[in-house]
């Protein structure tokens, strides 16, 4: 019979041999010559010994919308190109895309920066690519864990054109991809979010000062960032969601996306449609999620995801808060309702 400490020796050995990894190479061409040619691959190797099952998170090197997925900067000042690509919103509870490595397996993607970035600001330049997050999201038998990878950085010089202009959509017709009965549910729920914020703006109106439901989602009460919040909601409201573009063809699983400096236009994908009408990350909810990220009204940004997360965020850092377009979607949703 082995002795416990022989036992607790084993049992370590065994957990050690049996430590999931990975690791993340970036690479490309060492020169660009213009933006359309700076393509970017990024090999995710599973280095350890269990077979990983890894979600294909927008914010991740997985996913193929064209998301704010890596840091890049100027090798000789530190000057980043700016992002102009897809905002998203997701639910890791609602997650159907995966990527399953076995050990040893690699998976390539290949991003083409000109989707989500603007190098005009900061130029023609040799730049320093690397991954915005070497975390990544694996499902596990207990539930969802982060994951660090080793990561490796990419080196380029970029000259020639530095921007492309996206396809104007102004003249696109209020509904694309969309089915009659998907149409009658976007009518209602374009309904409801304008309901949810013009509330949203009348309850920060009245209500100058410290409550549970504003702290509870955008944090310590100052006169500042109350100003900020209440600015947010009147420039939604003052749009009319029924006006807006819907477009049905996107079949990443997501509530939704759109992009900051394309007001009016909303990509709604394969959650949204079994999300409920009101309430807690509903069809309402998603469209004030998704106006809040344009330049045009609030200019949010996706730093964290979710009820808890956001009501964390709130706590820790309340200027992000209201920065984050969850917390302007929960806001506005108040499920359950709040004083």
């Amino acid at each position: 019979m082995l002795s416990s400490a022989l036992v607790a020796l084993a049992l370590s050995v065994s957990g050690a041999l049996a430590a999931p990894g990975l690791s993340l190479q970036l690479s490309g061409a060492n020169s660009f010559a213009g933006v359309n040619a700076a393509v970017v691959s990024a090999t995710l190797t599973n280095t350890g010994d269990e077979t990983l099952k890894l979600l294909n998170h927008p914010n991740s090197i997985l996913s193929k919308l064209p998301t704010n997925t890596f840091a890049i900067a100027s090798a000789a000042d530190g000057k980043t190109p700016a992002f102009k690509g897809a905002q998203v919103k997701y639910s890791t509870a609602k997650a159907t895309s995966f990527t399953v490595l076995a050990p040893g397996e690699s998976v390539t993607v290949d991003h083409s920066l000109a989707e989500a970035y603007d190098f005009t600001r900061s130029g023609a330049a040799t730049y320093s690519i690397e991954p915005v997050s070497s975390a990544f999201l694996i499902s596990t038998p207990s539930g969802i864990e982060e994951l660090h990878a080793d990561t490796f950085a990419h080196t380029a010089h970029l000259s020639g054109s530095l921007a492309v202009e996206r396809p104007a959509v102004s003249k696109r017709a209020t509904f694309v991809g969309c089915s009659s009965s998907r149409q009658t549910l976007i009518n209602t729920a374009a309904s409801n979010a304008q309901s949810y914020a013009a509330e949203s703006y009348a309850y920060l109106s009245n209500h100058t000062s410290t409550t549970t439901r504003y702290t509870t989602w955008f944090g310590t009460y100052t006169a500042a960032r109350h100003t900020t919040v209440t600015s947010h909601y009147q420039k939604i409201s003052a749009r009319s969601f029924a006006a807006n573009t819907y477009d049905c063809t996107c079949t990443e699983d997501a509530y939704a996306y759109t992009y900051a400096d394309e007001p009016g236009n909303i990509w709604l994908c394969t959650v949204f449609w079994d999300a409920p009408a009101t309430g807690t990350d509903s069809k309402a909810g998603t469209l004030i999620h998704e106006s809040s990220h344009w330049t045009a009204t609030a200019g949010t940004d996706d730093h964290a995801y979710g009820q808890s997360a956001a009501k964390s965020l709130a706590k820790s850092s309340p200027a992000t808060a209201v920065d984050n377009a969850d917390n302007h979607e929960y806001f506005a949703e108040n499920t359950p309702a709040l004083a």
